[in-house]
């Protein structure tokens, strides 16, 4: 795409999600911001939304990958630096103190540029959200462009945002200004506009923003892949893809990979003249281990005609990034093909697939399970094999409701857990209910609380109340696993080796029940999932 229509869509994209739905929850504190201030507070506060939006999307994210941090600190401290504005207008001392050293980047001593700045930086930074998706994926098909051709794609995606909410910043200056009675009541003012930001917070770190960004999207189509896959729970399908080949432009090389596996280090280039099918999966994922079949049949009958097949692996758990780990497991899986190694997330995340021609242009692009007899018949296409398709396997894709992916540990707010108080980071006594509520669980016995995964102490037992036809459990240590189902006993499972996913219980059909696991001690466990 042009770089000049590329600034042109990122301006227009700009314009058109500043008042989108998405951005409900920011637009009242712009107004009210810019009404509690002096004349030049609008332009301050918008400079500081410009410069929070277009300096987070262009570091924050690196920086919180290089550092291991939380990915929503970003978000917790714009929400705390929200809270720390709505003080300053509801108590006028802190106000005070907090501009006093602000002042003197202004040249009017005492003025409100800084507080309308600061103001601006925090609502830069909650708006991330709301734009950053829309913003991704116009610089996806940016992926040619120079570092300087970038800032200027986000620039003028700022600056599109940025002009709505400067007209929107003066309608709350005017509004404030025909009052008659604003300067007498100054104070109650201040202090109401005050608590309006405080309550918009309170909003948003609640989630609100997030759920109106789903809303009323302009670019969904462009933004489709992101919402893919930031799902976790792949029961259902995520398919937004044509019906024909598309061309996507040029495929990004590989990037962040620490370790090769089956093959040298390979580039995009050095694949060029082949049709590569580019997957992200992690060895511990069922929804990832359930394409390997027909994965290993295309390696099979089309690596003659010119297939290459690149697993880009990207773990979701601390032992899925170690190299040993992700060697054994390719090996044990039987996977011939390469298999790269991104341990922070650098390349893409899981579970996708990139159909990727000949010239390096990506041609196809799908997210989660199933769409295998589609996949094949754009292989062949690319590849100019004539005939039918030649793999005949089963699409064992769940497709009825079931108990979505359950995680163990408290990095994830340990959700759906309905046992006794957890203690996080400390070994201590758990107790269950005697009857789990629908997909539910719980702990009892001896347990340590980690925040990627808990252990097995003495007496430790696991209760889980699912509806599904396959259960499935990742689980690390050395011990044994007991497991009963509506309180008969089943059979006894050997844990050993690497970290990794076992089968806990398969059925030919769906299956509502009481779960219930003995551990000996020394056992993890990280996540269910289910089929």
């Amino acid at each position: 795409m042009d770089v000049v229509l590329e600034l042109g869509v990122a301006f227009l994209a700009g314009l058109i999600t500043a008042v989108s739905p998405c951005a409900l929850p920011v637009l009242p504190i712009v107004f009210a911001g810019a009404a509690s201030g002096g004349r030049r507070r609008p332009y301050a506060i918008i400079a500081g939304v410009v410069v929070g939006f277009t300096g987070s999307l262009l570091a924050v994210a690196w920086l919180l990958r290089e550092l291991h941090l939380p990915q929503d600190l970003l978000r917790n401290l714009s929400i705390a630096l929200l809270f720390v504005v709505a003080a300053t207008l509801i108590v006028p001392r802190v106000g005070e103190v907090l501009e006093r050293p602000l002042a003197r980047f202004s040249r009017r001593p005492g003025g409100d540029l800084g507080g309308g700045f600061v103001l601006g930086l925090a609502l830069g930074l909650v708006f991330v959200p709301c734009g950053g998706l829309v913003l991704a994926a116009i610089t996806t098909h940016a992926a040619t462009l120079g570092g300087g051709e970038r800032v200027a794609v986000a620039i003028a995606f700022a600056l599109g945002t940025g002009l709505p909410m400067l007209a929107i910043a003066y309608g709350g200056r005017r509004a404030a200004g025909g009052l008659r009675s604003f300067r007498a009541h100054a104070r109650e003012l201040r202090a109401g506009l005050g608590a309006l930001i405080a309550v918009v917070a309170l909003l948003i770190t609640f989630h609100v923003d997030r759920t109106l960004a789903n809303v009323g999207n302009p670019f969904g189509s462009l933004d489709a892949q992101k919402s893919c896959t930031a799902q976790r729970d792949f029961s259902g399908r995520c398919v937004h893809e044509t019906a024909k080949l598309a061309d996507l432009g040029a495929a990004p090389n590989f990037v962040g990979i620490t370790d090769w596996f089956n093959s040298k280090p390979l580039s995009l280039k050095q694949l060029r003249g082949k049709v590569v099918l580019v997957d992200f999966w992690t060895y511990s994922c069922i929804n990832c281990l359930r394409t390997l079949p027909h994965l290993k049949a295309w390696w099979r009958d089309y690596r003659q005609a010119g297939l290459e097949i690149v697993g880009v692996h990207t773990p979701e758990f601390g032992f899925e990034a170690v190299p040993h780990n992700v060697g054994s497991a390719t090996k044990q899986l039987g996977i011939g093909w390469p298999v790269a190694l991104d341990p922070h997330h650098s390349t893409w995340y899981w579970p996708a697939e990139y159909l990727i021609d000949k010239r390096g242009h990506i041609r196809n692009e799908h997210f989660g399970e199933g769409e295998y007899d589609r996949t094949e018949r754009l292989i062949r296409q690319l590849l100019g094999e004539p005939g039918p398709a030649r793999a005949q396997l089963a699409d064992m894709t769940p497709t009825g409701l079931i108990t979505p992916e359950t995680y163990l540990g408290y990095d994830h707010q340990l959700a759906d857990y309905v046992g006794s108080q957890p203690v996080p980071d400390r070994t201590a006594d758990y107790k269950a209910p005697k009857e789990v509520t629908q997909n539910g669980w719980a702990l009892s016995g001896r347990w340590r609380l980690g925040p990627e995964h808990t252990t097995a102490g003495t007496d430790a037992e696991l209760a889980l109340h699912f509806h599904a036809a396959d259960v499935y459990l990742v689980m690390g240590g050395r011990g044994r696993v007991g497991i009963s189902v509506d309180g008969h006993e089943l059979r006894t499972i050997s844990v050993n080796g690497i970290s990794r996913l076992y089968t806990v219980l398969t059925r030919p059909e769906l299956l509502d029940a009481q779960l219930r696991l003995s551990f000996t001690p020394g056992v993890s466990v990280y996540s269910f999932t289910f089929g």
